[in-house]
């Protein structure tokens, strides 16, 4: 695709953004995104919840306000019945109406297979949106949320994940990153951000460091990981997308010798409404850490730090 310029697109899709972000004012910008997939989980209404949780996070990771939102539904009208499709949007609407998103409108398609997501559109100044690039030497590097969401959908496809993980696999995906944001925003001094979704950790970090001149040294034993992850890891229980995010970004990653081969795969695997993970000088990063975790985000760590020794690449040690 050929790239768009415009002096009011403050970014559009060339360096793969959360969100585009047209600007209005000097003072005022839209941000918008969208996103809509298949099932992660059986449950309808909670699909709808994880569904619009993902796309509304983008948002959050600009540093915007999400406002308005249009629901997007494939469903299979003639095979499926259509309560099930009204859960998927009760829950939806339920995570808009917690982050005082608005629905205003939507589109549907007659499909073999129910997908559901969101447009959403929100606001921001201009002069503060926050980029996937702009990590510092010297900076540290916090994640929101823990990962392996992707294995446990994977899991519970083949019945092989237990309730007690289901459920914090659930917990995790049907949560806002709206509080993360805002503290993050309050912290200030925000070098650069992303959500981690279905590029995995590892392959939303090296976004943030293509071209930068900068790399990533990762504390393998810091990252948060849902606890029973790392049995359906060495059962075999890995999505397709793992793999093929694995071939497209393992020539950028260096795994020490003491990083066990699972927690490469887990760095690997395609979340759904996953964390924040974002930079910021050294010392705002464990007290803002911490702050997170006194409200609630139990899983906020500091997990590396952005290095000027193998720029491109990230060190998983």
């Amino acid at each position: 695709m050929p790239l768009i310029s415009d002096p009011k697109l403050v970014t559009g899709y060339e360096h793969a953004e959360d969100a585009g972000v047209y600007k209005i004012s000097d003072d005022l910008a839209l941000v918008q995104t969208v996103d809509f997939f298949t099932p992660t989980v059986d449950d309808p209404f909670t699909f709808g919840q994880i569904a619009a949780v993902n796309a509304m996070n983008d948002i959050y990771a600009m540093g915007g306000t999400p406002l308005t939102a249009m629901n997007i539904v494939c469903f299979p009208v003639k095979t499926m019945d259509k309560s099930v499709l009204r859960d998927v949007l009760l829950g939806g609407l339920d995570k808009m109406r917690e982050a005082g998103v608005l629905l205003v409108g939507g589109h549907s398609v007659e499909d073999n297979e129910i997908k559901y997501g969101l447009s959403v559109t929100g606001t921001i100044h201009p002069d503060r949106v926050l980029f996937n690039r702009g990590a510092r030497p010297g900076d540290k590097l916090i994640l929101t949320k823990p990962l392996g969401t992707g294995i446990v959908s994977t899991a519970i496809k083949a019945g092989a994940a237990g309730a007690d993980l289901v459920g914090r696999a659930t917990a995790c995906m049907t949560t806002l990153n709206k509080k993360a944001a805002e503290l993050m925003i309050a912290a200030g001094d925000i070098h650069s951000c992303t959500d981690i979704t279905g590029f995995g950790f590892l392959g939303h970090a090296c976004e943030t460091i293509e071209g930068s001149g900068v790399g990533l040294r990762i504390a393998a034993a810091e990252l948060p990981i849902l606890e029973g992850v790392r049995d359906l890891v060495e059962s075999g229980y890995l999505p397709g997308g793992l793999y093929r995010n694995r071939n497209y970004r393992l020539g950028q990653v260096q795994k020490a010798p003491s990083c066990p081969d699972w927690i490469l795969d887990v760095c690997f695997d395609p979340q759904t409404a996953g964390g924040l993970f974002f930079s910021l000088p050294a010392g705002k990063a464990q007290p803002l850490a911490e702050a997170m975790r006194r409200a609630g985000i139990k899983d906020a760590a500091v997990v590396g730090d952005v290095v000027k020794d193998h720029p491109g690449k990230i060190l998983l040690e």
